[in-house]
């Protein structure tokens, strides 16, 4: 564990927890190219580009979860901060640009801000540019993969901790997957924390279908820039011009699927492994499973949360959601 002390009020601390490893990665990577239904994590989605092709996709005009989310903040921000209280330790999962939870500063006023991100320098630039416009905000960086752990430094205050996830990445995980990891937001709660959460709600499927592909195809260069991670990773010749995007609702399911389709019968090797795709073969690359409002409230008392209010926009299509820890 690596700790960079602040120096001054405009430095902000950084613990980087998660560093890579090699041959974990290839392992990993390995058997999931290889399986029956070929299959990448979604994290790999992340490197420094996708993170910036990924901020693009909240712009776009398909891409409602950003926007809608944003509306219900504005609409309802006063009830918000009644309800999960200012001066609190602010923990943002996943927070990318901190952009989202920067936005909410003035009313919540937290003492501290962690964000917690796997992208370690992406991560880094966006805090250290963020304190410099709160100044009198603590601030300490963790770079970490908190889907597999959520043991944060001794330097996070433990008392009135506000979990904040926005932008319905929970979606990502199967609901089994998504209530380990509430479980263990709520253990790292503490007696008197609490989450604030947002989810994408189930609707018609030609809204989800256009917000996952595009007509600019900037989901479609999200997507197929893994491909170009994965290369360097574990020292793949995957050549972007045999694949295409493909990103779609699964009504059965009640999730969106996003694969990477092979254009045509095409060979690909890697250290220490190779496979041969026939044409429509696909990699599946990342899910975002769609909750109706009780669903997903079950999913949070099954991990261990108490009193629950939730806040909608006018079209039902987006959720925001805090959780007091039961």
């Amino acid at each position: 564990m690596q700790l960079a002390l602040n120096v001054d009020s405009y430095q902000p601390g950084f613990v980087q927890i998660h560093r890579s490893d090699p041959d974990a990665i290839r392992a990993e990577l390995n058997a999931g190219l290889l399986a029956s239904q070929p299959t990448t994590s979604p994290k790999y989605l992340y490197d420094a580009l996708g993170s910036r092709l990924f901020e693009a996709i909240c712009e776009l005009p398909e891409y409602y979860p950003t926007r809608t989310e944003a509306e219900i903040f504005e609409k309802h921000l006063a009830d918000i901060v009644r309800c999960a209280g200012r001066g609190a330790t602010l923990i943002d999962l996943g927070a990318g640009n901190c952009a989202k939870a920067a936005k909410l500063f003035p009313a919540l006023r937290p003492t501290q801000y962690v964000p917690v991100d796997i992208s370690v320098d992406f991560l880094r630039d966006a805090v250290q540019r963020l304190q410099l416009q709160f100044p009198h905000i603590n601030m300490l960086g963790v770079g970490m993969d908190f889907s597999e752990s959520l043991d944060l430094p001794d330097a996070i205050g433990r008392d009135k901790r506000l979990f904040f996830y926005p932008g319905s990445s929970i979606g990502n995980f199967t609901p089994e997957q998504a209530v380990a990891l509430l479980s263990r937001v709520r253990e790292a709660c503490g007696h008197d924390g609490a989450l604030l959460i947002g989810v994408d709600l189930r609707k018609d499927a030609r809204v989800l279908d256009a917000a996952y592909d595009d007509a600019l195809g900037v989901t479609a260069s999200f997507n197929l820039n893994l491909l170009l991670h994965l290369n360097r990773l574990i020292g793949a010749d995957f050549d972007l011009r045999d694949w295409r995007h493909r990103g779609y609702f699964n009504e059965e399911r009640g999730r969106i699927e996003m694969h990477l389709e092979a254009r045509r019968a095409v060979s690909v090797a890697w250290h220490g492994g190779q496979r041969r795709f026939l044409q429509g073969e696909r990699i599946h690359t990342e899910n975002s499973y769609k909750y109706a409002r009780k669903d997903f409230l079950q999913l949070l008392e099954r991990a261990g949360f108490g009193a629950a209010r939730t806040w909608n926009d006018e079209r039902d299509w987006f959720m925001v959601c805090h959780a007091r820890a039961a």
